[in-house]
């Protein structure tokens, strides 16, 4: 792809002409009724004009480097394969480093390793500064604690995480537990047998499954025990050797179950410790979460690595981050 700048000094108005090679891929850059460019306009304050193979870009100097970044960037994601939708548009935009400018532009934007996740119902990549290094961390320590507020994917990477190794045979179990602990209201009595009891705690667990791996595959694997779902209550008196290992929702264990958990720890494992420590449900709060405390006892030790997500980092609606800044700026 080549580009045409106009030259432009940092905060006057200016214009660059982008001139993709392969038009056959604008109709997945553009997105249907062009909403990734609407997004991309609404998101940076520049005005984008498409004709053809060509595309003007209209703003500040920065505006215009920064929706060119993108635009490049996701052209490029196009061309790997990858699907773009307008959370991966908010994503490209938070992973654009400080743009260049001569004029507008110096240079092209330098592109880090490729980092992605393959299982068999999809190719995932980072969409933030803080995913790239979790999944980096992902792929080099034993212990994993992956701190943050909901939905900057946590949970949903280490699950996707686990199943690329049970996929290439790195590991031959995978085993996902969270405490069975209401948020906030006591839910009594619930019919069934064991597992339909703890089902409703587990059902993020199971989406996560069912996002990476077809249903017939999660069902086979679960029922022949190579996938094991199921509350931290039932680890103890465990050795989980050769494994991938999660635990969800990790703030509300108890600081005598998380220690019960990490000792579960066998060879050839890897344990992935999910939680916010700023939402516990459990009667005594903060104060009595085992997440906060085992990260006093262990943040430094060799071997175990501490990955930590902000409001900045949350991939699902736009919204939703500016919720958990408006909740955090509050209780702070």
């Amino acid at each position: 792809m080549s580009r045409k700048p106009l030259p432009a000094r940092a905060g006057e108005r200016s214009r660059v002409e982008l001139v993709f090679e392969k038009p056959q891929m604008l109709a997945h850059l553009f997105g249907q009724y062009d909403r990734n460019l609407v997004a991309l306009e609404n998101r940076l304050g520049v005005y984008i004009t498409a004709r053809g193979n060509r595309v003007g870009l209209e703003g500040t100097a920065e505006q215009v480097a920064m929706a060119r970044d993108v635009l490049n960037d996701l052209y490029a994601r196009i061309g790997r394969g990858e699907e773009v939708d307008t959370g991966l548009v908010d994503a490209s935009i938070a992973m654009a480093a400080e743009p260049t400018l001569d004029g507008i532009v110096s240079a092209e934007r330098s592109s880090p390793p490729p980092i992605m996740i393959r299982t068999r119902k999809k190719t995932i990549v980072p969409r933030t500064p803080a995913q790239a290094h979790y999944m980096k961390e992902l792929v080099s320590n034993d212990m994993i604690f992956a701190l943050g507020p909901a939905g900057t994917g946590k949970t949903y990477l280490a699950v996707a995480q686990a199943v690329a190794q049970l996929i290439t045979g790195s590991v031959q179990r995978l085993i996902l537990s969270r405490p069975a602990v209401e948020a906030g209201e006591r839910l009594g009595f619930l019919p069934g047998d064991m597992k339909e009891k703890v089902d409703p705690y587990l059902r993020p667990l199971y989406d996560a499954l069912y996002d990476c791996l077809p249903a017939e595959q999660v069902e086979r694997r679960i029922a022949s025990g190579e996938i094991e779902i199921a509350p931290i209550a039932f680890m103890r008196g465990r050795t989980l050797g050769d494994a991938f290992v999660i635990l969800d929702e990790a703030q509300n264990t108890t600081p005598a179950q998380m220690k019960m958990f990490l000792t579960r720890f066998g060879q050839n494992s890897r344990m992935v410790i999910c939680g916010d420590p700023n939402q516990v449900d459990l009667p005594g709060g903060v104060a009595a979460s085992g997440l906060a405390d085992a990260v006093r006892r262990l943040e430094g030790l060799e071997s175990i690595a501490m990955s930590r997500f902000t409001a900045a980092d949350v991939v699902r609606h736009p919204i939703v981050g500016r919720i958990v800044e408006a909740y955090e700026g509050r209780d702070a």
